[in-house]
């Protein structure tokens, strides 16, 4: 085939066209223009052609091939996410007529480095980590996200699994997040299919999140969903039972919280919370003290606790019971945790995942969805509500 190659200037629009020098070659328009030395990342790439049909792109950067999607009728190409602020980025595109006339164009040039303050602080689960199947990913950022750039971050986030799952972003802010960092969170519709691989990423490079400002790089996060584990604690049987895959493995008497502790909050703190919590961590030897007391008050205690999994942000744990060993599996006698003889407490601290679902019920005092990682506290419809988008989304197959 003939191919008349050009890489023309600026064509006074803000892109490059090129136009072969055959009569009756295509014209092919790249935006952003050859020499653009302050691209706006948020802009994309796009290359046109007229005349003829797209028949070879490539983007990179660096050696890197940049995505994109080529139109149904082969005159137009887009980026599919946004650009890396203060990068250089190579096109060349070629179009070719009916008549097998082709013309190619390049472009090369920079994007802006304006790079907004607000950053990705962390993602979890943990890089390779096995979770649970109640398990939520979160992303956490350094400082709020401007409502205004919310959905443009919701819609660059692309995550995968091996079964399609069916889940929901919700933004929290700094107060309601379990560590005071503003997060986007995913939360299923129903737990993960256990046993399946799960992939994150967010494209935040080149976002616009304020004015001139942009997202400064995009962040990947890849982690497992372990076997299937639950936790059914009974506040009036003082009975704790573990299901893995669905199949009882242990069970053991408990102790939880002997209440009669009511603050100027009106809440009983010495209650164990009914609902489902989540495994959230743990800590091999945790010391505990009571929430708005200090020493010397009524009430008071300074206990360091072994084999202790958090399953709150108000002070629960499954723990060795370290006091009347006559209160397990008879009466409630905690401060508010889940107490268990010493072997039990050692056994699932070393064999819980992160993110797996433990429900207490029988008790007065109901668990805040706000409370640690008590989303499952909400009804799917209201937890989705509170994203940008207001709308469910399906996980993408895995490869």
């Amino acid at each position: 085939m003939g191919l008349a190659a050009a890489c023309g200037g600026s064509d006074g629009t803000g892109g490059t066209t090129a136009k072969g020098g055959e009569e009756g070659a295509p014209r092919v328009a790249i935006t952003p223009a050859n020499g653009d030395g302050r691209a706006r990342p948020d802009a994309g790439i796009t290359i046109t052609a007229s005349g003829g049909k797209l028949s070879q792109v490539s983007v990179k950067l660096k050696s890197a091939d940049i995505p994109g999607t080529l139109s149904a009728d082969k005159t137009s190409w887009r980026s599919t996410w946004t650009l890396v602020p203060g990068n250089r980025y190579q096109v060349s595109a070629t179009a070719t007529s009916p008549k097998g006339k082709a013309t190619t164009a390049t472009s090369a040039f920079r994007t802006s480095k304006a790079t907004a303050a607000t950053t990705i602080n962390n993602v979890i689960p943990s890089p390779g980590e096995t979770v649970g199947t109640g398990m939520p990913v979160f992303v956490q950022f350094s400082k709020e996200v401007p409502v205004k750039a919310r959905p443009a971050v919701e819609r660059a986030i692309e995550i995968t699994s091996t079964t399609p799952t069916e889940g929901a972003w919700r933004w929290l802010t700094a107060g309601e997040s379990f560590n005071g960092l503003p997060s986007v969170v995913f939360r299923p519709k129903q737990p993960w299919a256990p046993r399946q691989r799960v992939s994150v990423t967010v494209h935040y490079a080149g976002l616009k999140i304020g004015d001139k400002v942009f997202g400064d790089k995009d962040v990947t996060r890849s982690f497992r969903i372990g076997d299937s584990h639950t936790i059914n604690v009974n506040a009036k049987t003082h009975k704790l039972v573990v299901k893995k895959n669905g199949s009882t493995v242990r069970s053991w008497g408990v102790s939880l919280g002997a209440g009669g502790d009511r603050q100027a909050d009106g809440v009983d703190h010495l209650l164990t919370t009914s609902g489902v919590h989540l495994t959230m961590d743990r800590s091999r030897l945790e010391r505990m003290r009571p929430p708005g007391k200090k020493k010397g008050d009524p009430g008071w205690y300074d206990e360091q606790v072994p084999w202790a999994t958090r399953i709150s942000n108000s002070g629960e744990y499954i723990h060795q019971n370290m006091d009347d060993p006559s209160c397990l599996g008879n009466r409630n006698c905690s401060h508010g945790c889940v107490r268990s003889p010493a072997a039990s407490a050692q056994w699932f601290y070393n064999w819980a995942y992160r993110g797996d679902m433990v429900t207490i019920t029988g008790t007065k005092r109901d668990l805040q969805w706000t409370n640690g990682w008590a989303y499952w506290q909400l009804p799917f419809t209201k937890w989705t509500s509170g994203g940008a988008l207001g709308k469910p989304v399906t996980t993408g197959k895995a490869a």
